[in-house]
C-alpha cells in the first residue's frame, strides 16, 4: 500500500513535469491508502461495466485499475493527445483516476460539443486551486453555466469590454505604451527579453484599465507577475485531489493551501484599492473598477455584483490578460524574426498607415490588415490555450456515436486541429497571407480555427486581447528595429502548461528607427 501511495504522489507531482511536493508521514499514507483502496476498486468495477453500455464509450488506451491511464501520460499533453488520435481516432477516452476524460481532435466533433450540444457541455470541472481563488467559481472563466454565468458574462462583454469602455480606457493604455517605448529606448543596443518586456507592459496596462493607475514600482509589478504565474501554474498542475476527490480533504500536495496564500495576497490589494475608491467617491474615472462598483451598488440581486464577485472578477481579468497577451506577443515576434520577409512587409504597412513621425495609435489598428493576419496566424500555430479550459458534461449524452458519461471532462485539442494538414495547407509554415485570402474571425464560427474557443464559453476578453496584442506588437515593430544576438534564429520549441509558452525566452536587440527622437522621450 505504501508503494501505491508513493506511485500516486510521484505521478501527480512528476509525470506531467510541472513539479510539486507532497509532505505526509508514512503511517498516514498507509492509513489513507488502506481507507480508500476499496472505494477505488469499486469504482474500477463500475467503470468496467460502463464499457458495456450502448452506444459504447469512445475508444482509448487500456489503463490500470484505480490509476487508469495516469502512469502513461506524457508531459506535452497537446502533442501526446494528437499521437493518441492517430491510433484511436478523432475522439478517444482516457481514465485518470476517477475522472473520465474525453479528448476531441476534430472540428466536426468539436461542433457537436461546442455548438449542437452547447448547453450540455457548458459547465466547468473546477480544479481545487480554482475553487479557492474564485470563491467557488464566482468569476466568468470558471463559473458553472446558468443564469448567474449569463448575468456576469453579459456585464463583462457589454459593459466592461464594450467598444465604448475600451475606448474610454485608451488614454491609460496609451500612457503605458509610451512609457514602454522610453524604457526600451534606454536599452538600445543591448539584449532585451521580449517576453518579460511584453509581460511588464501588459500588467501595467491591465492595472491601468482595471483601477486607473500603475504607480506601483517595477519591483512590485514583477512580484505581482510572479505570483500570477505561480497561481496559473497551480491551477494547471496535476493534483491528486482533482484526480481522486476522496483525497481532497488532505491536500496532499499543498496546492490548495499555496493557492489560498496567493489569492489572499491579491485580495488584500483589491480590498485596499476598492476602499480607496469608495472613500474618494465617483471621481469620474472610466476604469473597469468604477463599472464594477456601480454594479455592486445597484442592490438588485439579478443585476448587481456582490463584493466577492468584484474581487473574483478582478483576479479573473488580471490572469486572463497578463498571461495570454505577452505570450502571444512573444510568439509573434519570434515568428517575425524567423521570417524577415514578413517583418519587412509589416514595417512597410506600419510606415504607410502611422508614418515615421508618430507612434502607432489605437485608431490605426483597423487599417493594419497585415498586422491582423500576423496575429491570427500566430494564434493558429501557437494557440495560448492549446486544450482550452476543459468543458464538463452536465448529463450523459451521445457525441459522434459514442456515449459521453455525465461529469466527463472534455478537452478540445485546438493545437492539433489548427495544425492538421487535412484542414490547412502547409500547416507548419508561418503564412499570414492565408488570413488575407479567407475571412476567418475569432468568433469561433469556423471550427478549424478557435484560439479563443467557441459557443457560450468562448473567451469574454477577445476584444481587449485583440487590441492589446495588436497595439503592443505594432509599437514594438514600428518604433524599433530588432536584431538577433549573433544572428541566431530563435527556436519554436514549446513548453506545455495552462498557457503554451516558449521553451527558451526570446532575446533580441532593439535599435530606434523613427526619425523623430522626441517620440522616445
Amino acid at each position: 500500500m505504501l508503494h501505491l501511495y508513493h506511485k500516486l504522489t510521484s505521478l501527480a507531482c512528476g509525470a506531467w513535469s510541472w513539479g510539486c511536493h507532497a509532505h505526509i508521514t508514512t503511517k498516514t499514507a498507509a492509513t489513507l491508502v488502506a481507507a480508500v483502496l476499496p472505494i477505488f476498486f469499486f469504482a474500477w468495477r463500475v467503470a468496467k461495466k460502463l464499457n458495456k453500455i450502448n452506444p459504447p464509450l469512445p475508444p482509448g488506451p487500456t489503463g490500470l485499475p484505480i490509476l487508469g491511464n495516469l502512469p502513461f501520460i506524457k508531459p506535452e499533453l497537446h502533442s501526446y493527445f494528437r499521437e493518441l488520435s492517430e491510433t484511436y481516432g478523432p475522439i478517444f477516452k482516457l481514465q485518470l483516476g476517477t475522472k473520465t476524460c474525453i479528448v476531441i481532435n476534430s472540428p466536426s466533433i468539436a461542433k457537436e460539443v461546442l455548438k449542437d450540444n452547447d448547453a450540455i457541455f457548458a459547465n466547468r470541472d473546477l480544479p481545487a486551486a480554482t475553487v479557492v481563488g474564485t470563491f467557488g467559481g464566482l468569476n466568468v472563466a470558471w463559473r458553472q453555466n446558468g443564469p448567474e454565468y449569463s448575468r456576469m458574462r453579459k456585464f463583462v462583454v457589454r459593459e466592461m469590454l464594450s467598444k465604448s469602455s475600451l475606448d474610454a480606457c485608451y488614454a491609460l493604455r496609451r500612457r503605458e505604451i509610451q512609457q514602454m517605448v522610453k524604457d526600451i529606448q534606454v536599452k538600445t543596443g543591448s539584449p532585451v527579453k521580449l517576453g518579460e518586456q511584453a509581460a511588464l507592459i501588459t500588467i501595467k496596462v491591465m492595472i491601468s484599465s482595471l483601477w486607473g493607475g500603475s504607480s506601483e514600482r517595477n519591483s512590485d509589478l514583477i512580484e505581482m507577475r510572479t505570483k500570477l504565474d505561480e497561481y496559473v501554474r497551480l491551477m494547471g498542475a496535476p493534483n491528486v485531489s482533482d484526480i481522486l476527490p476522496v483525497l481532497a480533504p488532505f491536500d496532499l500536495q499543498g496546492i490548495e493551501s499555496k493557492s489560498k496564500n496567493i489569492v489572499l495576497w491579491f485580495y488584500g490589494i483589491f480590498e485596499s484599492v476598492i476602499k480607496k475608491r469608495v472613500n474618494i467617491g465617483d471621481d469620474g474615472s472610466k476604469d473597469f473598477l468604477q463599472l464594477m462598483l456601480e454594479m455592486n451598488r445597484r442592490g438588485d440581486a439579478k443585476t448587481s455584483l456582490s463584493d466577492n464577485e468584484v474581487k473574483a472578477l478582478l483576479l479573473d481579468m488580471l490572469i486572463g490578460g497578463t498571461d495570454t497577451v505577452p505570450t502571444t506577443v512573444e510568439w509573434a515576434m519570434t515568428e517575425l524574426l524567423r521570417h524577415p520577409d514578413i517583418m519587412t512587409k509589416l514595417v512597410e504597412e506600419l510606415d504607410t498607415v502611422a508614418g515615421s513621425q508618430n507612434l502607432v495609435e489605437d485608431s490605426h489598428l483597423p487599417q493594419l490588415t497585415y498586422l491582423e493576419a500576423i496575429v491570427k496566424e500566430t494564434l493558429r500555430l501557437h494557440p495560448v490555450a492549446p486544450l482550452m479550459l476543459p468543458h464538463m458534461s452536465s448529463q450523459t449524452s451521445t457525441i459522434a456515436g459514442y456515449t459521453i458519461p455525465k461529469h466527463s471532462r472534455v478537452f478540445i485539442n485546438v493545437w492539433a486541429m489548427q495544425r492538421n494538414p487535412q484542414l490547412w495547407d502547409d500547416p507548419l509554415c508561418f503564412q499570414p497571407e492565408r488570413f488575407l485570402k479567407a475571412d476567418i474571425s475569432y468568433q469561433g464560427n469556423d471550427l478549424r480555427y478557435i484560439p479563443f474557443g467557441s459557443g457560450r464559453r468562448i473567451c469574454a476578453g477577445i476584444a481587449m486581447a485583440e487590441k492589446m496584442v495588436g497595439l503592443i506588437l505594432a509599437v514594438l515593430v514600428h518604433s524599433f528595429e530588432w536584431k538577433l544576438p549573433e544572428e541566431k534564429r530563435p527556436g519554436v520549441e514549446e513548453k506545455f502548461g495552462a498557457v503554451l509558452k516558449k521553451m527558451d525566452p526570446l532575446v533580441a536587440i532593439p535599435f530606434a528607427r523613427l526619425s523623430d527622437s522626441k517620440l522616445y522621450q
